[in-house]
């Protein structure tokens, strides 16, 4: 199956039934190289997704002002903890 057209999931799927392959030995040396190859390119090809993803998550973390919405917590005088994220922390610091 062309990588382009691969799931993550199963370039996964795959790299790990090459490294079943190659620990169990048994395989030529030639074939034993084209699934070190095969298992290189779809380690890459993971990877990559991986870093796509992860991208795709801090833009949606930062939302649209561009800030992260990290929560920080706040002790309320009841001892409860409130967390604020931090665009709202910047917006009530609009109205002090």
């Amino acid at each position: 199956m062309p990588q382009k057209k691969m799931k993550f999931e199963q370039a996964l799927e795959r790299l790990e039934k090459i490294v079943s392959l190659l620990e169990a030995g048994g395989k030529t040396l030639e074939e034993s190289l084209k699934l070190f190859e095969e298992g290189t390119k779809l380690a890459n090809f993971c990877s990559k997704r991986l870093k796509e993803t992860e991208n795709k998550v801090e833009i949606l973390k930062r939302g649209e002002s561009g800030k992260q919405k990290r929560k920080t917590p706040k002790l309320q005088e009841d001892g409860v903890e409130e967390t604020k994220t931090e665009q709202e922390q910047d917006e009530g610091l609009l109205f002090r």
